[in-house]
């Protein structure tokens, strides 16, 4: 009897198995079940927090419609905060965009010691980003600075001469962009280095036989054919730029005076430290139909390269 239940389900289940219509659904279930709990929870509370009053101090909420996103609006530190998240976003992607062409480009040929050298790469996206960002916050220390020392024992800075690379706003400012493009190099190079792989070895071989140099066969071959992978590298690099706050809460805390304040720390402050949940919910909305725009449109142009 039980040999043949046994029996009875194994073909049951292979049927399953081999049927495409529900073992897709099946397969995606967890991952849709993860967004579901870790983004749309919180989207969808935060949507609701944006249009009360609600606060850490307070349980009870009134309906206020859009009041809060007016306030955050009338704030002069939102424009501010916005602004620098594009340019530092803008800046730091270009950089990190050219650097990872060159990199892939270089680590696709074959080399000794190639593998410890993919290793150093990807380290410092292993690693944490808090770790990361503490680490550079050594770096651009007023006082211990190994950027400063170097600089003055090679003869770059004069005896007067010490920069302050948190306490000025331009130099803060760079310092976040190029902790940004140190931080999301590694996975940029692993992407365009997988689409580099992915080009048949027959396009190379026959650009080679035309005499096609360096320059015409990476802008006229390659280039065109890496287009989509790269736009899905720089996407991805938008994405964790614009909504990151951990590297500028780690350096400037937003600071001097607020003028290296992002959109994503701005929101934290507000809403956590500040305890107005209601006003940086709001704020933080404001990333959502930006970044929207910017993967359909992201998304779109690189189906389109692709099938062209």
């Amino acid at each position: 009897m039980q040999a043949s239940i046994t029996a009875h389900a194994a073909p049951a289940a292979g049927r399953f198995a081999d049927n495409e219509r529900w073992l897709w659904r099946l397969m995606l279930a967890p991952a849709i079940l993860y967004i579901v709990l870790l983004v749309g929870f919180p989207f969808f509370l935060s949507l609701y927090y944006s249009v009360s009053s609600v606060t850490v101090a307070s349980r009870e909420t009134h309906f206020v419609g859009l009041e809060n996103f007016s306030r955050v609006m009338d704030n002069p530190t939102f424009w501010l905060a916005l602004r620098n998240t594009l340019i530092i976003t803008i800046v730091s992607q270009f950089f990190v965009l050219v650097l990872a062409n060159i990199l892939a480009m270089a680590l696709i040929g074959n080399f000794r010691g190639k593998w410890l050298v993919r290793l150093l790469i990807l380290l410092q996206w292993v690693a944490p980003i808090s770790l990361g960002a503490i680490g550079w916050l050594w770096i651009y220390d007023s006082i211990y600075s190994i950027i400063n020392w170097t600089a003055r024992a090679v003869g770059i800075l004069g005896p007067d001469q010490w920069p302050i690379w948190l306490g000025d706003p331009i130099l803060a400012k760079i310092s976040i962009i190029v902790l940004n493009v140190w931080r999301l190099l590694p996975l940029a190079t692993v992407i365009i280095l997988a689409g580099l792989t992915s080009i048949p070895q027959d396009i190379h071989d026959a650009a080679q036989v035309d005499g096609a140099g360096f320059w015409r066969h990476h802008l006229q071959i390659t280039a065109p054919l890496l287009l989509p992978i790269a736009l899905v590298a720089l996407l991805f690099g938008i994405i964790f730029t614009f909504t990151d706050m951990i590297i500028v809460f780690v350096l400037t805390r937003g600071g001097p005076y607020d003028t290296t304040q992002v959109i994503a720390s701005w929101a934290f402050f507000t809403g956590i430290q500040a305890g107005d949940l209601a006003g940086g919910a709001a704020i933080s909305l404001f990333m959502f139909p930006v970044l929207a725009l910017v993967a359909i449109l992201f998304l779109r142009f690189a189906r389109r390269t692709e099938v062209t």
